[in-house]
């Protein structure tokens, strides 16, 4: 395979199971991938103040970018629940809970209201942004945006030990089951996570030297 224009991209997470999921669906590519735990002096991490998984996969990418000088491609994503009008979207990480199983909870109490089925749906965006000197970071423009997503359903309880984040309560319906019960295979070839960077792929893949 011929080489990419950029042989050296930072992914913008500290996430082992994002990694995991991103690395596996970039595998192949002539391209080194860095992580934030690679790097020797750790950037500041920026406020993700965008309305949007869009918008804060941008800040998070321009900021990580000129702050490492690396070409960088960073991730928003989330749950989207319908009974709950799209929460806890861009908050999924910092929704109320010292952990998941606390989230979990707190989600439940606030569906009970609700009949059931629960829609739902995981939304990832990615943005990749190629530092500029000439540039402002907060200005400076994406290379590359996409969004992926997956439909489904919250189970009437949490199921499942795999994956990680809300993946055990969120129902894949054509698996039957909630993606804390398929391996990492079956869950990168539906997920959000997995449509996103195979457009990712396809697009680095385009801008091959």
């Amino acid at each position: 395979m011929r080489a990419t224009t950029w042989p050296l991209i930072l992914l913008a997470t500290t996430n082992a199971g994002k990694v995991r999921e991103i690395v596996d669906t970039l595998a192949g590519l002539p391209v080194r991938l860095l992580t934030l735990a690679d790097l020797s002096v750790q950037p500041t991490e920026p406020d993700e103040t965008g309305t949007t998984f869009a918008e804060n996969a941008a800040i998070k990418a321009r900021a990580y970018a000129y702050a490492t000088g690396l070409p960088t491609v960073a991730e928003d994503s989330g749950l989207a629940i319908d009974a709950l009008g799209g929460r806890p979207g861009v908050h999924s990480a910092r929704y109320p809970g010292t952990d998941y199983p606390a989230k979990f909870r707190h989600l439940y109490v606030e569906l009970a209201p609700h009949a059931r089925p629960w829609t739902a749906r995981f939304v990832g965006a990615v943005a990749f942004v190629v530092p500029d000197a000439g540039v402002e970071p907060g200005i400076a423009p994406v290379a590359f945006a996409c969004e992926g997503t997956v439909e489904g359903e919250i189970a009437d309880e949490p199921t499942g030990t795999n994956g990680f984040g809300y993946d055990p309560i969120f129902i894949y319906p054509p698996y039957g089951t909630t993606l804390g019960n398929v391996d990492d295979r079956r869950k990168l070839a539906v997920s959000h996570r997995g449509a996103a960077f195979r457009q990712f792929r396809a697009w680095l893949e385009e801008h091959s030297a």
